[in-house]
């Protein structure tokens, strides 16, 4: 495994507490203003009966899709995350990694599988999502909620590559922030095709007041 994705694991195993605080205390502002209504709404509307939410944290969005009648599987990597999902209720909950995942291990299929600011790699990210075709039903859509390059990338040069991460904004309690692979937008459509999907619809959300984007939402299907 690459450094920088053994780094980004090692990271979460150590933040999971304050991470699962901030998250249903609702501390991070562009989530509360915008962007955990606009993937809970974009799930929606591909009206599906199954979904699979890959990178499910402490499983707020596997709950809230499962409040909505889905049949929702979360997994994810953080056996601690899982553990607290478990808790919480509202839906399944495996703790899995996405190496297994790409090896097959699951065996679901979904309407959706959503990645809610969960593909935080680089070949991890590539290997899983060439994975994505075989966990989808006929028709169904790959849902991906991430960091817009453009408010994202700053001052560094607009290329694909790994960079320093950040807690800023998320609250008090973290520890040191995992690094996290910088995608131009090119560089999305290029992975999506490269895993055999292609970019279906694309959302740009506003974050209220600034103007510039709060999150790029990505949806593909397979070609």
């Amino acid at each position: 495994m690459d450094e920088h994705e053994q780094i980004i694991l090692d990271v979460w195993r150590d933040n999971a507490a304050p991470w699962t605080h901030a998250v249903r205390t609702h501390a991070i502002a562009s989530r509360r203003l915008v962007t955990d209504r606009v993937i809970l709404d974009t799930v929606l509307a591909q009206h599906p009966r199954h979904a699979i939410d890959l990178g499910c944290g402490e499983g707020w969005l596997t709950r809230a899709l499962s409040a909505e009648g889905i049949d929702t599987l979360g997994i994810d990597a953080i056996l601690s995350l899982v553990e607290s999902a478990r808790t919480a209720g509202g839906g399944r909950f495996i703790a899995m990694d996405y190496a297994e995942v790409s090896n097959g291990a699951l065996h679901e299929r979904a309407d959706v599988v959503v990645c809610n600011f969960a593909l935080l790699g680089g070949t991890s990210v590539d290997t899983l999502l060439r994975a994505v075709p075989a966990l989808l039903e006929p028709g169904g859509a790959l849902v991906v909620q991430t960091l817009h390059p453009f408010s994202a990338c700053g001052d560094a040069p607009y290329v694909d590559g790994w960079r320093e991460g950040s807690w800023q904004g998320c609250g008090e309690g973290f520890g040191k922030a995992a690094p996290w692979y910088f995608r131009t937008m090119q560089g999305w459509i290029g992975t999506l095709k490269q895993a055999g999907l292609r970019l279906a619809d694309m959302l740009e959300p506003p974050l209220p007041g600034t103007g510039r984007p709060a999150s790029l939402v990505l949806i593909a299907r397979v070609c």
